[in-house]
């Protein structure tokens, strides 16, 4: 990374932060080291050398090669040896300075004379122990997904599952099964007997929660572009695989579709987002998500003009913002090899690129991504175009009532009937529906129109063969 002077004097007078500090000349090689550790720790920063004071004046140096080597030397002391760029020699106000860059998500957790430092705000602070183990989870030292379950046995285990499983591998002796779970890594022995790993109870428990809080996926409908208390909300629980199951049919359920009908009943909908886009984020989510943290779990929340996946701990190991489309690391491996085994999950990539390539084939923004220490947010933007009848006339859309209608939770077939009679059609009979919906079994279409009925949206006129049923006007 070139590192440009008019960038040094901007961040100088910005003042010292938690990825900026600037030392003397003489700084001692303890001190150097230090810097480097804690940022190497957190979010990475650049170390200035030719810099006093907390109303800092640009000195300079008088033997620069001398102070890059001294940093060199500083960054090899560090455990492991901290591998960053070549520190580089600067000019400000015609003065040298030497300045060495740490990138941001280095791969290891860093420690010099055996502290584990880590940068908060203007200083270099030791890690407390759970936050120490946590960074060496975040980064591939320790596997909270290979660790043993506390307090679970293989009686937790739901054999079914991981029998099923088995098969699906080849497997076909039943006393097999446990052979096949302890190579993937879902059964460890400790003791002389067979224990769950934490990835095995995630994949294959019969309440994975019990052992691992949070793991579980909440999901939301919210009408604005903001959380209001008018909302469809969903906690899904279970194995990793039921999760990605109801997930996918909530989406399926609650992602809006653009709908044009015509008086024949004819339609044309897309999804506001790519279904496939959509599922992608959340496996993804679901798949390299930071099990150890148990204060919250993954977030797909659904609003007005975009949906956002939320899941607890930041990117792993190497992976950033900049290089996420290309480089390949993976917090839980044995997940991810399971999930691919299960055809969730392209076991050699995260799926960001098909993400990019599915909204752009739709000619929709391209996808956002936050990511802090404790967070990774993928956000998909929808957009509003007019729909229109055969007519080419404008008429409301299937999106007018966003899964709400009244105040009332809806689903999507019961918002095409809504539709259907708030666009020109005065009744709407069982057949009508179920043409719009020919996979969807007649007596779910009855009871659709049905539980509309009873919550006072519509009125059923008609007998048996006959009947039919017309919108309660407002």
């Amino acid at each position: 990374m070139e590192i440009i002077p008019d960038d040094i004097a901007r961040h100088i007078k910005a003042g010292r932060s938690v990825t900026l500090d600037w030392l003397a000349e003489g700084s001692s090689l303890d001190t150097i080291a230090s810097v480097l550790t804690g940022m190497a720790n957190n979010q990475g920063g650049l170390l200035l050398i030719g810099v006093v004071g907390p109303s800092p004046a640009i000195i300079g140096l008088k033997d620069p090669a001398n102070v890059a080597d001294r940093i060199v030397q500083a960054a090899l002391a560090v455990e492991p040896r901290l591998i960053i760029p070549y520190p580089q020699v600067v000019r400000l106000n015609d003065r040298p300075l030497v300045a060495v860059y740490i990138p941001r998500g280095m791969p290891h957790v860093y420690a010099y004379d055996g502290r584990f430092l880590v940068r908060q705000d203007t200083e270099n602070r030791a890690l407390t122990p759970r936050d120490l183990r946590r960074m060496f989870i975040e980064r591939g030292d320790l596997s909270f997904e290979t660790e043993v379950a506390a307090r679970a046995s293989i009686d937790d285990m739901n054999w079914d599952k991981a029998a099923s499983y088995a098969r699906q591998m080849g497997v076909v002796s039943e006393s097999n099964v446990e052979n096949t779970l302890m190579r993937r890594g879902c059964l460890n022995e400790q003791g002389g007997r067979m224990r769950p790993t934490n990835a095995g109870l995630l994949l294959f428990g019969k309440d994975p929660g019990r052992f691992i809080r949070s793991a579980e996926i909440t999901a939301a409908r919210f009408i604005e572009d903001t959380m209001t208390d008018q909302f469809i909300k969903q906690d899904i629980t279970g194995t990793i695989p039921d999760q990605l199951e109801r997930v996918e049919a909530f989406l399926r359920d609650y992602l809006r579709k653009g709908v044009s009908l015509s008086q024949s009943m004819a339609r044309s909908e897309q999804y506001e987002v790519p279904l496939e886009a959509a599922r992608e984020l959340v496996v993804n989510a679901v798949a390299h998500r930071d099990y150890s943290i148990d204060g919250d779990c993954v977030h797909v929340n659904l609003y007005r003009n975009r949906m956002e996946v939320i899941s607890p701990g930041g990117l792993p190991g190497p992976i950033t913002l900049d290089n996420m489309k290309d480089e390949r690391f993976s917090r839980n491996p044995v997940i991810v090899q399971v999930l691919s085994d299960m055809h969730f999950i392209e076991r050699l990539g995260y799926g960001v690129n098909r993400v990019f390539s599915l909204m752009q084939e739709r000619k929709l923004r391209a996808p956002q991504f936050e990511d802090t220490p404790g967070m990774f947010k993928a956000v998909l933007y929808n957009q509003y175009e007019p729909v229109f009848s055969e007519n080419n006339h404008q008429v409301p859309s299937v999106l007018e009532f966003q899964g709400m209608y009244k105040g009332q939770a809806i689903n999507p077939r019961q918002e095409s009937a809504l539709h259907f009679l708030r666009t020109g059609n005065t009744r709407i009979t069982n057949k009508d529906l179920q043409t719009q919906y020919p996979d969807i079994h007649a007596e779910t279409i009855r009871r659709d129109l049905a539980d509309l009925v009873n919550r006072n949206v519509l009125r059923k006129l008609g007998e048996k063969r006959g009947s039919y049923y017309v919108l309660i006007p407002e």
